[in-house]
């Protein structure tokens, strides 16, 4: 059986057809990527008009800060619990509409939406509702179970305040594919299982979980690479990396140090510091992690 393959007859149109996704990876990925190396081996003022090669003295300075450190420390605390909520409460809520036949559809439709909220859209929202003053919760909290909610004074609020409102808002993105994986697992399988005895957990457990890993490891990829770049809008609009530096992840810390603190040289530094940590955490996932994957 012969293979059908598409044949060009004008040997410059694959690479015309390439050329918009190549120029766009080009001009907003690598030239950017390689000016962020280029100004992280610099000193520069305020207005980028007068740099100093410095080497790798902005590297050398950023592992010797204890700010720096506390960020990684941060951020690392930050990231596993915003995965771990984000990809738990979509299984459960996935789980929970494959079980629905007539609701179902509905059901999915109003999981979705909050997909469409923009990340500081939804950082603000759930600052108002943990405001200490207007909010609804600390009043909850205060009057049910007798807790003084305070995110602007207490570290730990305040990074629940942020672990919830990143995880809120991927949550609608896991449970889309959650639920197509749900779906393409055979029911012949767990009907099996259930006739021989097996109960709900045990089906989830040796069945339906194994079979989703494929799922499950390409959410795992995209949720920290989420929680690591695109989380900067919910704590620019919920805590700005306070109170004492509690929330101020890497990404954020980037911010301040090039745009508020104008340091070129040291915001450069931790952006490639940053790239270089997502690019190895994603190669040991897909070397070691994927092994336990069932396809």
């Amino acid at each position: 059986m012969q293979t059908k393959r598409t044949i060009f007859g004008n040997k410059g149109l694959p690479y015309l057809l390439l050329a918009p996704q190549l120029i766009i990876t080009g001009i907003f990925f690598l030239w950017p990527a390689a000016q962020a190396v280029r100004q992280s081996f610099l000193r520069e003022d305020a207005f980028g008009l007068n740099f100093t090669f410095v080497g790798w003295r902005n590297y050398e300075r950023l592992l010797d800060s204890p700010e720096y450190l506390n960020a990684i420390k941060v951020t690392v605390i930050f990231s596993i619990s915003t995965v771990i909520l984000a990809l738990g409460v979509s299984l459960v809520l996935a789980l929970a509409v494959d079980r629905m036949i007539r609701s179902g559809r509905a059901y999915t439709t109003l999981l979705v939406w909050p997909y469409a909220v923009a990340p500081a859209v939804a950082g603000i929202l759930w600052w108002f509702i943990f405001n200490p003053t207007i909010g609804i919760m600390p009043y909850v909290l205060e009057n049910w179970f007798g807790y003084d909610w305070n995110h602007l004074l207490t570290p730990s609020d305040a990074m629940i305040l942020v672990v919830v409102a990143a995880a809120w808002k991927q949550i609608s993105y896991n449970f889309l594919f959650f639920v197509a994986g749900l779906q393409s697992i055979p029911n012949s399988l767990r009907e099996a299982a259930a006739i021989d005895g097996a109960g709900p957990f045990k089906r989830f457990w040796t069945i339906t979980l194994p079979l989703l890993s494929p799922t499950t490891f390409f959410l795992l990829v995209v949720n920290i690479v989420y929680t690591l770049f695109e989380t900067f809008a919910v704590i620019d609009a919920t805590t700005e990396g306070g109170p004492a530096q509690a929330t101020n992840i890497l990404v954020y810390k980037v911010f301040r140090d090039g745009f508020v603190g104008l340091n070129f040289g040291s915001s450069a530094a931790q952006s490639v510091i940053l790239m270089g940590l997502v690019i190895v955490l994603t190669v040991i996932q897909f070397r070691f992690v994927e092994r336990r994957v069932t396809y």
